[in-house]
């Protein structure tokens, strides 16, 4: 099967566990997710299945969007509510102006240094594998811009907040060093994403649904993203059998429509994908990704 499934994932889980789940639904080996989220977290998680996993570098650079709860009082070594306190418990002196004005500080281009416990490679091992065996775990800072951040309410030290933030960069250390500002420690109780790039929680579907039409190919793909609406950023055009026989041989193609687009899917019928070709020069393309 070759498509695109958005997720809504449930908290508990990992995103290797959807991916995990979904092969089974589908019966598809080849899956890749674009862009975990913690076992914690729940909301868009964007799939790429079969051939479509080709595709995965043209989504690298999505922006994601969150709500969630940031409870002050202590840190976590997780920087989130899976984690153990680091610290006794401390009072939260700031009311909501005083918080929203420290979340005014973190809009913008930054250096990040993310969590400990995450993904992020060294020597080729997971920082969380490192951190769980007492090892040191030595993180370099990486440049992240946060679009949105708004805290929106604050009862019993929980604050509720949006957020809107580039690839790569981490919700849980933002709440660690608000909480770091704010005097008193602070980590991650919940996060939800609501949109991943173009992808949002309105074409998302849970696994459970999915796992209704096991064994219904038809169904299933009824339930992916259209071709036509993914990479909404890159124009597309239907290209007859020649073309596509060019395109699928390597070959240099003239597409006189998109004389200004770098990149542009091709089609060779309403729905099927044959490739994605860059622009060399005036009207002519060369294919970057062909689908077979």
């Amino acid at each position: 099967m070759n498509g695109l499934f958005v997720i809504d994932k449930p908290g508990g889980i990992t995103s290797h566990d959807v991916v995990s789940r979904l092969r089974r639904i589908t019966g598809e080996r080849s899956i890749g997710h674009l862009g975990t989220l913690d076992p914690m977290a729940t909301g868009v998680l964007p799939l790429l299945l079969g051939r479509w996993t080709r595709l995965a570098k043209f989504f690298g650079d999505a922006e994601k969007s969150y709500t969630g709860t940031i409870f002050f009082g202590f840190a976590t070594d997780t920087y989130d509510a899976d984690g153990q306190a680091t610290g006794d418990a401390q009072p939260l002196a700031l009311d909501l102006q005083g918080l929203r004005a420290l979340a005014v500080g973190f809009l913008g281009t930054q250096s990040q240094m993310p969590p400990p416990f995450s993904a992020k490679k060294i020597a080729g091992k997971p920082a969380y594998a490192l951190a769980r065996e007492g090892k040191p775990v030595e993180l370099k800072p990486v440049p992240i811009t946060v679009r949105h951040f708004s805290i929106d309410t604050l009862e019993n030290n929980a604050a509720t907040f949006s957020m809107t933030i580039t690839s790569g960069g981490y919700v849980r250390s933002v709440a660690h060093q608000l909480g770091q500002m704010a005097g008193c420690g602070a980590h991650l109780g919940a996060l939800r994403r609501t949109a991943a790039g173009a992808f949002t929680l309105a074409q998302a579907h849970t696994l459970d649904e999915l796992e209704q039409h096991r064994g219904s190919p038809e169904k299933l793909d009824a339930l992916g993203v259209h071709p036509r609406m993914m990479l909404p950023g890159m124009p597309a055009v239907t290209a007859d059998a020649q073309t596509l026989g060019r395109l699928r041989n390597g070959m240099q193609v003239n597409l006189p429509e998109f004389t200004s687009a770098s990149l542009v899917k091709v089609f060779a019928s309403q729905s099927e994908l044959a490739a994605i070709a860059k622009r060399v020069a005036g009207t002519l393309f060369q294919p970057m990704v062909v689908m077979g």
